[in-house]
């Protein structure tokens, strides 16, 4: 049986969730969802399978519960880098480029996003978490546009542009078509802010 969210850890059991996680993490990422067992998890870490139903009543949501923490620390990431912005814009460019270098470090939890969208199980799930990231970014970039910071559009729509661009470089890094230097980054952030034209110089 699951652990039921109103009872507390102890230290020592805290650790023991994270092991089976961080380990979970990378058998998924690396063998895929399906292939990798609770067997397979439980004797890579050396113990017993009721260790496991200790913490999750399933491989199911055992994975759940892995995408929410990587969604919550993609989160945390976004906010930290943008909390002592000056501007509307400053504070989406941060974000972007937080998200982007997140992605890349975070190359087992991105390969897991990516799976998670295509299986019905996670996909709502995660359609909610990106839903959350794509309001947060419309609202910087409605308070960018009533500044005069950048040009008018749909900001809705614009975060999912820009969603798609970090999602893309990301797999390129991540297959090894791309080498994520700060040039690079720079020039995709760059994008993202003002598309085709280029920034708009004054006079």
């Amino acid at each position: 049986m699951a652990v039921p969210t109103d009872r507390r850890l102890t230290q020592r059991g805290e650790e023991r969730r994270r092991q089976l996680v961080d380990y979970a993490t990378a058998r998924f990422a690396e063998n895929g969802f399906h292939p990798t067992s609770v067997a397979e998890i439980v004797e890579g870490l050396g113990v017993g399978k009721g260790v496991f139903y200790w913490y999750f009543d399933s491989k199911e949501e055992l994975l759940r519960a892995i995408l929410s923490d990587a969604q919550h620390d993609l989160r945390r990431t976004q906010r930290d880098a943008i909390a002592d912005a000056g501007s509307p814009t400053e504070r989406i460019e941060r974000g972007i480029r937080a998200s982007i270098e997140w992605s890349i470090e975070h190359r087992d939890y991105f390969r897991l996003f990516q799976f998670a969208a295509t299986d019905g199980r996670f996909s709502s799930n995660l359609r909610t978490g990106e839903q959350v990231a794509v309001r947060d970014a419309a609202r910087h970039l409605a308070e960018a546009m009533a500044a005069g910071e950048i040009a008018a559009g749909d900001p809705e729509l614009l975060s999912h542009a820009i969603l798609g661009v970090h999602t893309h470089l990301v797999h390129l890094v991540h297959r090894g078509l791309l080498d994520p230097t700060p040039a690079e980054l720079d020039a995709a952030v760059s994008f993202c802010l003002y598309g085709l034209l280029g920034p708009r110089t004054k006079g």
